[in-house]
């Protein structure tokens, strides 16, 4: 796909666990009259197995696999806002297809307000070691510059709540999706 060719209607959110991909893409799904989709959602589903499970029982590679074949089937998705799960870009044959999907938006708070987010939950298979602070910074420096080359916009919506961040992300969608003044 050229610059110049249209992406479809879709906006995708990636960042690492806790940025607020699935919390702000239902509420930018309302915003915009889109449908909401969360691909650790369509795996679980798939599955009939939670997310922790899949990886006990076929480890990161397995469930990456998953993640991808989850992306693979929304290729023809239209007019949704689709939260991935943190780690889909690390997988490099994901990266130009979260782009073709559609607009591709990095949700990028700072590394210490994603450890406050994250460190209540015990459902974070990547984090189950005896440092996770170090965990999510190691994580972290590895995903970094992959979310910066897959994302069309970064944004840190850390300093606003949930319906402010999906309002504004609301706003640039609209403008990104309006077609050129003539």
């Amino acid at each position: 796909m050229s610059p110049e060719e249209p992406r479809p209607l879709n906006v995708i959110l990636i960042g690492f666990m806790g940025c607020g991909k699935t919390t702000v893409g239902a509420l930018l799904a309302r915003q915009l009259g889109f449908q909401f989709i969360d691909t650790d959602q369509l795996i679980a589903q798939k599955a009939q197995l939670p997310i922790p499970r899949i990886f006990e029982t076929e480890g990161e590679a397995g469930f990456r696999s998953r993640e991808s074949a989850a992306l693979d089937s929304l290729a023809a998705t239209s007019h949704a806002v689709i939260a991935t799960g943190g780690g889909i870009v690390t997988v490099p044959n994901n990266l130009p297809k979260l782009r073709a999907l559609g607009l591709v938006i990095w949700l990028n708070p700072p590394e210490p307000i994603l450890y406050a987010r994250i460190q209540r939950n015990q459902d974070r298979p990547l984090l189950r070691s005896p440092n996770p602070r170090q965990t999510l910074h190691d994580l972290l420096a590895l995903r970094r510059h992959l979310y910066a080359a897959t994302a069309h916009l970064d944004v840190d919506v850390s300093d606003v709540t949930p319906d402010e961040a999906a309002y504004g992300l609301a706003e640039s969608v609209r403008v990104h999706f309006s077609p050129p003044a003539a």
